[in-house]
């Protein structure tokens, strides 16, 4: 069953692209001509999710104009006026979801790989008896244009494990499907969602999925270049 709903982080400062934030929040930074956050919300309403909530805090105001004039998905605006990072945004919204949601950040950019379809895969792969988070990683060797860090490592039962020292075979996309359930115990206020992977992992419910496609790190003006360059 692909989810109906999604989160789209999209509240982060943007510290590391500028001066392309300077005027911007980081998901409207074009790539392929289309800003990210477009990017990810044409790929949700692809897989037939209906509602998808943005959280919003810098140049907010510029985020809520550029949204505007869509209506599928059907968008929910949670605005931090204090950030709550990345795990204290989504609990914040919690009354909007009543079943396993997709997670994205702002700055999600992919490739489907031929013949599949990358949310729908994860989707596939999902197991509500077993899991608490499925997150979809990207092989470190596949990253040719951005910058590829080993956070985990996935185990042969599909189970995926942190690398503390970052040396890990795959890269977390931020990509992920989660459990209402994983918010229950959650600190109140600002929070990191690693947390939550965290206790996922050490519950041994937190699974990962190998991307079959191409996913790119964008988080500086470089890595706009390098992938607007190699396909535009």
């Amino acid at each position: 069953m692909t989810p109906d709903t999604a989160f789209i982080l999209a509240a982060g400062l943007g510290t590391r692209m500028k001066p392309l934030t300077d005027t911007i929040p980081k998901p409207m930074v074009a790539i392929h001509a289309k800003p990210m956050i477009d990017h990810a919300l044409d790929a949700l309403l692809d897989v037939g999710v209906k509602t998808c909530v943005i959280n919003t805090h810098y140049k907010a105001e510029i985020l809520n104009e550029h949204l505007k004039p869509r209506s599928k998905p059907e968008i929910i605006l949670s605005h931090e006026p204090d950030l709550l990072d990345t795990g204290g945004g989504i609990a914040k919204t919690l009354s909007h979801f009543d079943a396993p949601f997709f997670v994205l950040s702002g700055d999600s950019v992919w490739e489907n790989a031929p013949g599949h379809n990358t949310l729908l895969d994860l989707a596939a792969h999902w197991d509500s008896e077993k899991m608490d988070i499925l997150i979809l990683l990207q092989p470190v060797e596949t990253m040719k244009l951005t910058e590829g860090v080993g956070d985990y490592n996935l185990m042969p039962d599909g189970r995926a494990v942190r690398s503390l020292n970052r040396t890990g075979r795959t890269m977390f996309t931020s990509i992920r499907i989660n459990a209402l359930s994983i918010f229950a115990s959650a600190p109140h206020g600002a929070f990191s969602y690693l947390q939550l992977l965290d206790q996922a992992e050490k519950n041994g419910r937190l699974y990962g999925h190998i991307h079959s496609g191409l996913w790119h790190h964008i988080s500086t003006p470089a890595d706009v270049d390098a992938v607007n360059t190699a396909h535009g």
